[in-house]
This record gives structure tokens, sequence and C-alpha cells, in this order.
């Protein structure tokens, strides 16, 4: 990975056109090729990026100027006025999030139970393999479309924007395109629900006692 502090401006040049003016930012430039720039607010979400596969040529004529392209003929224009910080950094083969107890026991649970999510899914596989990391589970529905699902205890903005990634990674598969998403947790908070569905992925709040057979709705008062 590398980091970059440049005092810089942004031009984005493609479907729509987006401009940053003149400020200090961090540049990150990561193994798999994706460029993305931060300001020092705003959590993790980047003011603007490009997501691989793209290319980064450098000039350095007159002004420094990184020119990032990907597959579509969209630009992401930076020019950098004075770098502050140039660093690189071999960050290694990340292993992944490892999920708690109860989100391992959940995704279990909802393989053996597809019909949560509706009628006649058949299982593809746990842990579905992408560069990014594994899918929790996919299948496919009645009419052989591809699903995939990603299960939280507690439903929350970051998950969904992990779906995000990996649905857009699998639709790039014309094995298994489409694919569509399915956003499991035993609560979802209000902002990820406005979210997904937005994005076109459903949300499907879960039950663990249900799942494990230590509850019966049906016997409940409310």
């Amino acid at each position: 990975m590398r980091l970059v502090i440049a005092t810089c401006s942004v031009d984005y040049a493609g479907r729509l056109s987006a401009h940053l003016p003149m400020a200090t930012r961090l540049l990150l430039v990561k193994a798999d090729g994706s460029v993305s720039i931060h300001a020092d607010d705003r959590a993790y979400k980047p003011l603007n990026w490009m997501s691989p596969p793209c290319t980064l040529v450098e000039t350095t004529d007159d002004v420094h100027v990184w020119t990032v392209t990907n597959k579509a003929g969209e630009k992401l224009i930076i020019t950098l006025h004075e770098v502050h910080h140039d660093t690189s950094h071999e960050l290694g083969i990340d292993p992944g999030l490892q999920k708690d107890g109860v989100e391992a026991h959940l995704q279990e649970l909802l393989a053996l139970h597809l019909d949560t999510f509706g009628d006649d899914l058949t299982l593809v596989r746990r842990e579905y393999p992408t560069p990014i990391g594994p899918v929790d589970i996919v299948c496919r529905d009645a009419e052989g479309k591809t699903i995939a699902i990603e299960i939280k205890r507690r439903g929350e903005i970051d998950g969904v924007e992990q779906l995000t990634r990996y649905l857009e990674l699998l639709n790039r598969d014309p094995l298994i395109a489409p694919v569509r998403g399915i956003y499991a947790a035993q609560e979802i908070k209000p902002q990820a629900r406005t979210l997904a569905e937005d994005r076109g992925i459903e949300c499907v709040v879960v039950d663990y006692d249900v799942l494990r057979g230590i509850d019966d709705p049906s016997l409940r008062l409310f």
C-alpha cells in the first residue's frame, strides 16, 4: 500500500464530472490497483475513488499529476501541488474479517434454513471466495439466479458497503451474473436499511433463538 499526504486538487471525468478544490488530503494506492482520496473526517468513506481494474500514470513535467483510468475510460486526475509524505508498505495477504461466535453460528444455521430468504433456494457454498474476502452464503433461486447473502449480528452501514463490494465483483463473472444481494442480521439499523434498499439489496431480520429451535413465535403473547 502506498500512502501519500499531499496538497492537491482532484477532477473526475466520466458519466458525471466532479471537482475537489485544492486542500491537503490522504491518497491511498492499494495493491489491487484501487486509488482513493480521503479528508481528515468521514470515517472510512473516501471523497473520491477509482475501483480496480484501473491504471495509474504519473507525470512530472511542469506539475506533478496522477491520471487514474478505469476500463470504462473514466478518469480521476489528481494534481499534486505539494507532497508532504510519500511512503509504501507491503501488508501481505490479509486473512479477512473473523466473525464472532454468534455470526459464525448464524451463518451455519442460515445455510441450513435457506427458506428464511425464500422458497426453493439451493446452497452453492458458504464462505464463497472473492479477491477481497469470502461471501457468507451464495445460493440460487428456483430460476437459477444467484443470490449473495451477507450476515451480521448487528446490521450497520459498513456491512452494506461490504456486500456492495462483493456484488460488484461477483457481477463481473458471466458464469454467475446477475447476482442480487441479501443483507441479514438480528437487528438492522435504519440508516443501513435505507442504504441497502437504495442499492437494490434486500434486508432480512433473523431470529437467532428461532433458528436454534429454542423459541417458538406461535407461543408468544406479543
